[in-house]
């Protein structure tokens, strides 16, 4: 069975650590500019790089939503918008506007070009015109059904995305101009005011009761999973860039559950527990949930009707998921090997799996005064700060206390530092190959 990647959505830095501690393989995010969220915290070029650095050391991928329709005076900024990203290592970019598509494809060859939804592919044709146009993978329009699916995965032999939970927008694939008409705010800009979650009256009738004929159910798909795995599916994508942490981290790691527990074993018999399901319902869906298009075409049992807020959370599970995923950055265990002879080179040897890295120092001196206890060094070497590190354990090599050895505190915090350095490198160059 294929290997699938499940990808989470982030609004901003703790929601992206949140979605890999949760077991998310990539997190898909928006810059300052040219993304289909103007309005959500996004993240600005510092944050940005950190992120990618911060991914491609836990092996896991950064893609952003360049996904708006872009103006011709703006083409002198996307360049230089793009290009410390390129430069970091971005996996991929989520393209709307085949302008940017093409842009990127001539001036950053080496980021992936994901079709956005919002190109609306609907058949093999359109995936294999985007493929031979440089195309990774297409993100097909969201009213397909899964045979529809397979049949672009196998015949147009393209990476396909698919959305598996959150929001759907009432028109079609997201190309929404409703917005921009009532209100003069685009979605195709990333400015949309959701005027599909407004009330409406049917009919001219001011006595009739307000409705919501616009605002379809969210999508919850966990069910579906085995089979859309077997539809050929290669990401499975959660909506929500503009909701919390919480949010991200709770239905990642539901979705995980249920991604690794069928492909451990296919041929099992595969059931949701209700208490995962109850945890979905609790975290921000509007009303009752739906499966999408990908069993039926259209039906009223899709739009909510009645009410198209979000029904409230259980502040209790949102704790938990605070205390289980949203601790920050994830520490790298490492297991450290420590010489110090007197009168050879200090040496830290720091080992990340089967990554090492190796660095030495001055050579070990006696000590003229009080020499140096294990204890002493222990507590220097301990000290990873910053870094992308945790001591898991550290074996210590040295003189016997008695015969006096001396190294000075700066350069066994040096070395550390430089061990560590080299140990990131490291692991980065690996994970990249």
């Amino acid at each position: 069975m294929q290997k699938v990647e499940l990808l989470a959505p982030a609004g901003n830095y703790e929601s992206m650590t949140g979605a890999f501690a949760a077991g998310a393989d990539a997190v898909y995010l928006g810059g300052a500019r040219f993304g289909a969220r103007a309005y959500a915290d996004n993240f600005d070029e510092e944050e940005t790089v950190r992120a990618i650095r911060y991914a491609h050391l836990h092996g896991k991928k950064i893609y952003m939503t360049v996904n708006t329709l872009v103006k011709e005076s703006e083409y002198d900024d996307l360049g230089p918008f793009l290009q410390p990203y390129a430069e970091a290592g971005l996996d991929g970019v989520i393209v709307q506007d085949f302008g940017v598509f093409g842009y990127i494809r001539e001036h950053f060859p080496k980021v992936e070009l994901h079709a956005s939804t919002q190109m609306a592919v609907t058949g093999i044709y359109g995936a294999r015109m985007l493929k031979r146009m440089g195309a990774t993978r297409v993100v097909p329009a969201r009213e397909l059904s899964l045979s529809e699916i397979s049949n672009i995965r196998e015949k147009a032999d393209i990476e396909v995305e698919a959305f598996i939970h959150g929001a759907m927008c009432y028109c079609y694939s997201g190309m929404c101009l409703f917005s921009s008409i009532v209100g003069g705010r685009s979605g195709n800009r990333g400015r949309c005011a959701q005027p599909c979650r407004l009330p409406y009256r049917m009919g001219a009738d001011e006595k009739a009761g307000e409705c919501y004929p616009l605002s379809l159910k969210d999508m919850c798909t966990v069910e579906l999973l085995p089979e859309l795995i077997r539809a050929g599916t290669s990401s499975f994508k959660i909506e929500g860039r503009m909701k919390k942490p919480e949010y991200v981290a709770g239905v990642t790691a539901i979705y995980r559950k249920y991604i690794d527990l069928f492909l451990k074993d296919p041929k099992a018999q595969y059931q949701v527990e209700q208490k995962d399901m109850d945890i979905l319902r609790s975290l921000y869906l509007r009303t009752a949930i739906s499966q999408g298009y990908y069993h039926q075409h259209n039906g009223k049992n899709m739009v909510t009707m009645s009410a198209p807020g979000y029904l409230g959370s259980d502040e209790a599970l949102l704790s938990e998921i605070r205390s289980r995923y949203l601790h920050g950055e994830q520490k790298i265990p490492v297991t450290m090997n420590c010489v110090l002879r007197t009168g050879k080179p200090a040496e830290i040897r720091l080992c990340s799996g089967q990554i090492s890295a190796a660095v030495q120092g001055n050579p070990v001196q006696q000590a003229q005064k009080r020499p140096m206890t294990g204890e002493d060094i222990v507590k220097q070497l301990d000290r990873f700060g910053n870094s992308s590190f945790v001591l898991d354990h550290l074996n210590l090599k040295m003189d016997e206390d008695g015969a006096g050895i001396f190294v000075p505190v700066r350069e066994l915090n040096e070395l550390r530092r430089k061990a560590c350095e080299l140990l990131e490198e490291k692991i980065l160059e690996s994970n990249e190959n």
